[in-house]
């Protein structure tokens, strides 16, 4: 992924131009978005159905994004953030089967065993993120978005609506903590300089 397009902000001159920006935008995230999913869930369908709800909230309220306010990456990260967070409301109110079937479109077998494969490359950071339940759900947001997704540290801020500094700090002790339950009886000194770096 480029990362300079994923972060280029809308100019919008006019309809074709918003066209081409929203095509950009999307080529640009649409994997790391897809893998943002795959780490949430082994169901293709549900990792597709989460993916293109975060889209079409993206071009929906494409002439809104203000790229003074951030990077259109961290906008999107935003909104598959909250995405998720419906989902999640929605499944744990055990709507029926048939609800939650209602309007999707089905996956061609090509398009299922592309995200069977996306899913599967996702497995470790599945599991990763199954090992984050243990810390508070801002330490566990903070890492998912830096750690995992690759956002920089202002763009995990702007994605979440915390200050830079607070998400460093949220960073910092997230990390800690999760050094301290990855090795239980760790009576050495831990040497800082193999922290790895916050990117800006």
């Amino acid at each position: 992924m480029n990362s300079a397009q994923s972060r280029q902000a809308p100019q919008h001159s006019g309809p074709d131009d918003a066209v081409a920006e929203f095509e950009a935008l999307y080529r640009a995230n649409v994997a790391a978005v897809t893998a943002y999913f795959a780490r949430r869930s082994a169901e293709p369908q549900t990792v597709a159905d989460l993916t293109a709800d975060t889209f079409v909230q993206a071009i929906t309220s494409f002439a809104t994004f203000d790229p003074r306010k951030g990077t259109s990456r961290a906008w999107v990260f935003g909104i598959a953030r909250r995405i998720y967070a419906t989902h999640c409301q929605e499944h744990s109110q055990q709507r029926s089967r048939v609800e939650r079937l209602a309007g999707r479109r089905e996956l061609a077998p090509d398009e299922a065993g592309e995200l069977i494969d996306r899913i599967d490359a996702e497995r470790a950071g599945r599991a990763l993120v199954s090992g984050l339940t243990t810390l508070p759900a801002s330490d566990r947001a903070v890492i998912e978005l830096v750690d995992l997704a690759g956002l920089q540290a202002k763009e995990a801020a702007q994605a979440l609506g915390i200050a830079p500094g607070t998400l460093r700090m949220r960073l910092m002790r997230a990390r800690a903590r999760l050094r301290k339950a990855a090795s239980p009886d760790s009576g050495a000194q831990h040497d800082p300089s193999s922290e790895p770096e916050v990117r800006t």
